[in-house]
């Protein structure tokens, strides 16, 4: 049985999920089952993601690196914090996996057009 901590945690990070816009939200759902092609949707065709640095172009990389270092490991991202930055929307929160040093904070910053994430930096 989950504490009342516990509960109320989960849905403190399930509201914030919920006031994301619409391919943020389906991204860091899609996260949380470890939804390879969920995880893709949102993003536009030719998004752009940096990995700390690495950097992945379109579709094809993003599934690869989504299938390497996403699922293999289990890592999923619970965003905790939320703000925008001129055009840039910000997450920060702990990822959970079977990676070393999990977990690890990262900041995942978002950027949007027409109705699709566009590109996504992911730093410490």
């Amino acid at each position: 049985m989950r504490t009342s901590a516990h509960a109320d945690q989960g849905s403190d990070a399930d509201a914030l999920v919920r006031s994301l816009p619409k391919p943020v939200a389906d991204y860091i759902q899609a996260n949380a089952r470890l939804d390879v092609d969920g995880m893709l949707k949102p993003f536009a065709s030719d998004a752009v993601l940096y990995d700390i640095g690495r950097r992945y172009e379109g579709h094809a990389e993003l599934r690869n690196l989504f299938e390497k270092e996403v699922v293999a490991v289990k890592a999923i991202f619970t965003p905790e914090r939320v703000r925008w930055e001129q055009v840039k929307l910000v997450l920060e929160g702990p990822a959970h996996g079977d990676f070393k040093g999990s977990p690890i904070r990262f900041i995942y910053g978002f950027t949007l057009e027409n109705d699709a994430i566009r590109t996504l930096e992911i730093t410490l």
